[in-house]
């Protein structure tokens, strides 16, 4: 059922190839601008699906399955091209970063399958309010990450190093989303465990 929540979940799938193509030239700083507008308007999109079925009463099925869905296609593509593309590099640790985007990969992957095992037995596994940070985290790093490629000349000094402003957010940020991601993820193999015997 096409409801609007639902046409806008939908929309923010639609918009990921754009958005990756928009973050293929790490060097097209107006590209990451471009970018960094579109991955704004998917996040806007994002609260705005959810708030308008709540309110409205037009929760469905539909987009209790697709919300998810796409939220974790967004965050995934992202990761994925910004690896690609010698983003996640910084000071100090270089491309060490990319570890911090592969523990929210593999936690998002390793969650999705347990509650689909779960959902097989009836149990529901809520969102705790950690999960919700682990996502604003998540959110926030990856927007600054985007923003850092578009704003190459935003620069500090840290210390000896020359670093980019909203660049260096993102990697902290992205730090502080992968910790969360352990601890939640934790958090929900515990449980699944309880039902595996």
């Amino acid at each position: 059922m096409l409801t609007l929540p639902n046409i806008l979940t939908l929309s923010r799938i639609l918009a990921v190839p754009f958005l990756a193509f928009l973050l293929w030239w790490p060097d097209w700083a107006t590209g990451y601008l471009l970018a960094f507008g579109l991955y704004s308007l998917m996040g806007i999109t994002d609260y705005f699906d959810g708030y308008l079925a709540r309110s409205s009463g037009a929760v469905s099925k539909l987009g209790i399955f697709l919300d998810p869905i796409a939220d974790k296609i967004m965050i995934a593509a992202v990761i994925l091209v910004l690896t690609a593309q010698g983003v996640l590099r910084g000071p100090y640790v270089g491309d060490m970063h990319v570890v911090a985007g592969l523990i929210i990969l593999v936690r998002e992957i390793a969650v999705s399958g347990l509650r689909e095992f779960l959902g097989g037995l009836q149990v529901s596994v809520p969102v705790t309010k950690l999960a919700k940070w682990k996502t604003t985290f998540q959110i926030i790093a990856l927007g600054a990450l985007i923003l850092g490629r578009g704003l190459p000349n935003w620069n500090v000094m840290l210390g000896s190093i020359e670093a980019n402003v909203p660049h260096t957010v993102g990697l902290t940020t992205l730090w502080g989303a992968a910790i969360l991601t352990l601890i939640t993820g934790w958090d929900y193999l515990r449980v699944g465990l309880k039902h595996m015997d």
